[in-house]
């Protein structure tokens, strides 16, 4: 298993984003290592009304315009947590929202964070963020370089003929087929 380095990253968000798929994400802590392969993803890029860059860098979303390859957490309605991979070149205000894995490590630890069914621990973006301990103060790390929360790739490519469709809980540029999914999940 080897970190995705942060070249990768600097591609545009709709590149990223289906090659994420079958990609690690993994989240080290007190508890140990939690971590899950990601299954399903949804790209942003800075000129789309749903993407939180449109309107230009505020304190809020600033991280999306800085380094390739960091991590860009926020609230979604002031209580989940959702977490985004930022892309592109830096200054580009681009990224790509993690919204589901499937558990691979430290699943008794996300039991314990997510009373729910096994089905249930990450199959959405406030869940994973809630099922691996990821939180606003994981807002700006590095996945490349930093030690806590990270991207691998553990060589299981991303599926040939990815799931498209529209986005999820958005309002605007709601017909943009830019949400990308691993078939059999």
């Amino acid at each position: 298993m080897s970190p995705v380095e942060r070249d990768w990253f600097e591609r545009d968000a709709l590149a990223v984003a289906p090659d994420l798929l079958n990609k690690l994400l993994r989240v080290g802590s007190g508890h140990g290592v939690v971590s899950g392969r990601i299954v399903e993803t949804e790209a942003y890029l800075p000129d789309d009304p749903a993407s939180h860059s449109f309107r230009g860098p505020t304190e809020r979303n600033r991280v999306m315009f800085g380094a390739p390859g960091r991590l860009y957490v926020y609230l979604s309605y002031g209580i989940h947590r959702c977490a985004n991979v930022v892309t592109g070149p830096e200054g580009s205000g681009q990224a790509v929202l993690i919204r589901a894995v499937v558990p691979v490590d430290g699943i008794d630890t996300m039991r314990e964070r997510r009373v729910r069914s096994d089905a249930e621990l990450a199959n959405g973006p406030g869940k994973l963020c809630q099922a691996l301990g990821i939180d606003l103060a994981d807002n700006g790390v590095d996945l490349v370089g930093g030690d806590r929360v990270t991207i691998a790739d553990d060589g299981l490519p991303p599926p040939v003929d990815p799931l498209t469709g529209p986005r999820i809980g958005i309002s605007k540029a709601v017909d943009r087929p830019w949400r990308f999914r691993v078939p059999a999940c």
